[in-house]
């Protein structure tokens, strides 16, 4: 029987799809993806296939699952399965670089960044952007590595404290580090807009007043390594905004389209200026359940109707046959 199959690393994060696929009567599988065999000879099952592999698996100690991911959806694919989140996402996932320059190409802006191989370059593209600066990870997940620089001593005690070896997260999975002009907001919060089906659901208006001390994007809680740190964090930090809307809206619709992206969430910050810039696309989006219960809104029951839907689509031929 056609079923959907959901791919991932994180059985955290599968609860709550599960209780939403089930209570649809979906039939559905989980292939979890660590280690194992995938054998190349045989075709894959039939059915509808979703993707939320996590850039952050390496923390979990699942280190090749992005790299296994990738194979699975290399031969899902060329069979000619229907994949929510493929390649071109997966991709999207695992590289910021990629993400800003997708994001550039639709006419969205991102902060002005300078990607670095090797640490020992990142004087000179600090000194090139200039002070507050925000100092990440290219690959990460969780705001991993995300850091505040407001000035030249803060980068000395920054590239102090990676010489210590102390994390061992300290470093980017991928090595390229990325140097970010710093945005600041005229008030404390970011936007999490989200979206199925490559369609704007709701956005989320994310409370940083607690005074972190990194960017708007790293209001997630790095801590909570059980679940997505933005379903982990208080929910009284989240609140869903009713009506909302941006004239950049249709640009993400229009990039989340053409990227393959059938589920996610795009983070932005706006200046004092009115100015609004991406800084973070997150293809295996999670949801606050707070927050949602509070506005009566569900980001994974949209998900489980959407994956329904397309299930249903594809087995409407062979019934008909």
């Amino acid at each position: 029987m056609s079923k959907v199959h959901v791919i991932h690393e994180n059985d955290a994060w599968m609860e709550p799809l599960r209780r939403e696929l089930a209570a649809l009567g979906t039939p559905h599988e989980e292939w979890f993806l660590d280690r194992g065999l995938l054998d190349l000879r045989r075709p894959p099952p039939e059915g509808i296939f979703y993707n939320r592999m996590s850039a952050s698996s390496h923390t979990r100690g699942h280190t090749y699952a992005p790299e296994y991911a990738a194979a699975v959806i290399e031969m899902l694919e060329r069979h000619g399965r229907t994949v929510v989140n493929g390649r071109r996402a997966l991709q999207l996932e695992l590289s910021k670089v990629a993400q800003y320059e997708a994001l550039a190409a639709h006419g969205i802006p991102t902060p002005a960044t300078i990607a670095v191989i090797g640490p020992e370059n990142i004087p000179d593209a600090a000194e090139r952007l200039g002070y507050p600066l925000i100092l990440k990870h290219n690959r990460a997940g969780k705001g991993l590595g995300v850091r505040l620089v407001p000035d030249e001593a803060g980068l000395r005690d920054a590239l102090a404290a990676l010489e210590e070896g102390t994390d061992p997260h300290a470093h980017p999975r991928d090595g390229i580090w990325l140097v970010q002009r710093y945005i600041r907001a005229p008030e404390p919060f970011i936007i999490r807009a989200e979206f199925v089906g490559g369609r704007f659901l709701y956005a989320v208006r994310v409370d940083t007043s607690e005074g972190f001390e990194l960017c708007p994007a790293d209001q997630c809680r790095i801590e909570a390594d059980a679940a997505c740190p933005v379903a982990a964090a208080p929910a009284e930090k989240f609140r869903v905004i009713e009506g909302f809307d941006h004239p950049l809206l249709p640009r993400m619709e229009a990039f989340l389209r053409d990227n393959g992206i059938g589920v996610g969430a795009i983070e932005f910050v706006t200046d004092a200026e009115g100015r609004s810039f991406a800084y973070d696309v997150n293809t295996n989006t999670n949801y606050n359940p707070e927050a949602e219960r509070r506005a009566g809104v569900s980001g994974m029951g949209a998900i489980a109707r959407h994956l329904t839907a397309l299930l249903r689509r594809e087995a409407a031929p062979r019934r008909a046959a």
